[in-house]
């Protein structure tokens, strides 16, 4: 492994490197430094998000500039207000011993006066948002051309928000022989095209593939209906008790329901989009980096630029419209060396998109179901039972510790533990022991479309005494196919299921001359595709038999034994207090 010695970088910045307690350069910063530090040349360099790119330009900008020179030598672009800040203040921490460096931010919402007057004060390095950098040109507040470096950092994210009129105009008004190093998580064609136009042969370094997820993020999804969108987003949050998150939506108005709602159901969160005020933005921001938010609900044009580590998963609760997009949301986590998960809420018609994600950052996406009540309450009592053993004891309990005994007096160990936790179980198990199954089976119309699945017709329906479980059980038991039985649709006089098409023609020999109670059973291969997913038609008071066994990719599901829905289907609302979640009261603190 290389050391950021061996990288070339001169002592003063070593000196901050031990400061700030980094180690070992990532691959990004292992490439471009010592590129960037040797040749005078255009380089781009294509790294996903949370892997040190600020440090791979950062150390080299600024062991090249002339700190005798007060002329501004190097310019920055980032897409965000916020991300322009980030950079400014790790560059302060990367030269904290380079005596006479000035770096300046440039963004909106802020003084432009102030900012002119730090950057005539002597400023070798300017970091500036597209917007901002525009406005002070056109009032002759910035000089840049006669700056030595330019770089363009989340180049494709700029981009996505529209910026490239901005950037030509920008670099336009730069000197031809300046050295552009473009930074970039993806290269989609707008990037290409501003590498073509504005650089001359860039060495391209890249860490991965192109467009490629990020190495330590793995990738869920879970299969709901999309009215069950928001009670999946609920379990997936309750389920992970430490969960630290940024929530995708695809609009405004979206977002900021999402988060009321959340809010009001008790979970500690908050919005994230353009209708927010630069100040209030700051506040839910300096809020989220202080964990006093739990999950941080945003758009994409707002989320742009978050750079906070400790982030442990990302869920898309609705997928993008640019589907290159979902690289930068799961790129929140996975952070500097530590894993995140990214996990995707979609419904039946969205299925498709995955299969396009995968290519895009070749990746796998794994296939999970939303959990059960009863497994979340198990979750979380276990997750309440952690919080007890590793408590902290407060000696200033002792004086009461009499009174307490005196009032559990009589009482065993096992009783004393079972009550302590009955007052949260029962809370939990209120709330979910009539929670419906939210997942929508999917492995059968998979299998469908690539022809791995046959559906037969059979002749016994509602009439014969059947409905979707028993009959299922019946043909499992007559078959021998434990789990190979799926997508059965139960009719009054006759019926469908879905078998993997490699036992078809065992099938179709088993029921050739089989007879039920005397009665001749008809079993043909089908093209009818007009049955649910298995079973939607469970009679009226009949007990559920735990979630069925027939969605996902892998088959290998575990079995959960959840009671059965207690739900009415017609309600798509349900009502906000049975809806209010159990988990938030007393561990998760409300910022507003």
């Amino acid at each position: 492994m290389s050391t950021f010695k061996a990288l070339g970088l001169n002592d003063d910045i070593l000196q901050a490197v031990t400061d700030m307690g980094f180690t070992a350069p990532s691959e990004v910063q292992e490439k471009a430094i010592p590129v960037l530090l040797r040749e005078e040349t255009d380089v781009v360099a294509l790294a996903q998000t949370g892997t040190g790119k600020t440090a791979a330009f950062g150390f080299p900008l600024i062991q090249r500039i002339n700190v005798n020179n007060r002329n501004t030598q190097g310019l920055i672009i980032s897409p965000t207000r916020e991300l322009c800040l980030q950079i400014t203040n790790e560059l302060k921490n990367y030269s904290s011993h380079v005596k006479g460096l000035n770096v300046v931010a440039v963004y909106g919402g802020a003084n432009i006066q102030e900012q002119a007057r730090q950057i005539g004060r002597g400023a070798q390095i300017i970091v500036a948002t597209p917007g901002r950098m525009q406005d002070m040109m056109r009032r002759n507040m910035v000089d840049i051309t006669g700056i030595d470096y330019c770089v363009l950092d989340e180049a494709d994210e700029m981009l996505n928000m529209g910026f490239y009129e901005d950037i030509t105009t920008i670099l336009a008004d730069t000197p031809k022989d300046k050295k552009t190093w473009l930074f970039s998580a993806t290269m989609p064609k707008e990037v290409a095209r501003i590498a073509k136009q504005f650089m001359k042969s860039p060495i391209e370094i890249t860490v991965g593939t192109k467009n490629m997820g990020a190495e330590n993020v793995s990738h869920e999804y879970y299969m709901v209906n999309a009215r069950d969108r928001y009670q999946a987003l609920k379990r997936l949050a309750d389920a992970n008790p430490e969960i630290f998150s940024v929530i995708f939506c695809r609009t405004k108005r979206d977002t900021q329901k999402v988060a009321e709602n959340l809010i009001e159901d008790g979970y500690n969160a908050s919005a994230l989009h353009g209708d927010l005020s630069q100040n209030q933005r700051d506040l839910v921001m300096k809020s989220f980096r202080n964990r006093q938010i739990q999950m941080l609900v945003a758009t994409d044009v707002a989320a742009r630029g978050i750079d906070v580590d400790d982030v442990t998963h990302v869920i898309n609760y609705q997928l993008p419209d640019e589907i290159e997009t979902y690289t930068h949301r799961s790129g929140r986590t996975g952070r500097a060396g530590k894993t995140g998960i990214s996990m995707v809420i979609v419904s039946k018609s969205e299925l498709r998109k995955i299969k396009t994600l995968e290519k895009i950052i070749n990746k796998k996406f794994t296939q999970k179901e939303i959990p059960s009540g009863m497994e979340i309450c198990e979750v979380q009592l276990m997750h309440l039972a952690n919080d007890i053993r590793n408590t902290k004891i407060n000696e200033e309990i002792n004086p009461y510790l009499y009174s307490i005994n005196e009032v559990l007096e009589g009482l065993s160990r096992e009783e004393v533990i079972k009550k302590v936790f009955s007052v949260e179980f029962t809370r939990f198990f209120n709330y979910y022991q009539k929670a419906k199954d939210l997942n929508v089976a999917v492995k059968a119309d998979l299998k469908e479309e690539s022809g791995e699945s046959t559906r037969y017709f059979i002749n016994v329906g509602g009439k014969d005494g059947f409905d979707w479980m028993s009959l299922k059980d019946f043909l499992k038991e007559t078959t021998g196919l434990a789990d190979g039985i799926y997508k059965v649709d139960c009719k009054d006089s006759f019926s469908f299921f879905n078998t993997d098409t490699e036992h078809k023609d065992t099938i179709l020999a088993l029921f050739e001359d089989f007879k039920l109670q005397g009665r001749q059973i008809h079993v043909e291969v089908t093209k009818d595709t007009r049955g649910g997913g298995g079973g939607g038609k469970r009679k009226k008071g009949g007990k559920g038999r735990g979630r069925r066994n027939d969605s996902g990719f892998n088959g290998n599901q575990r079995g959960r034994n959840s009671k059965g829905s207690g739900e009415r289907r017609g309600k798509s609302k349900p009502n906000k207090k049975e809806n209010k979640s159990p988990f938030s009261g007393k561990r998760r603190r409300r910022d507003r």
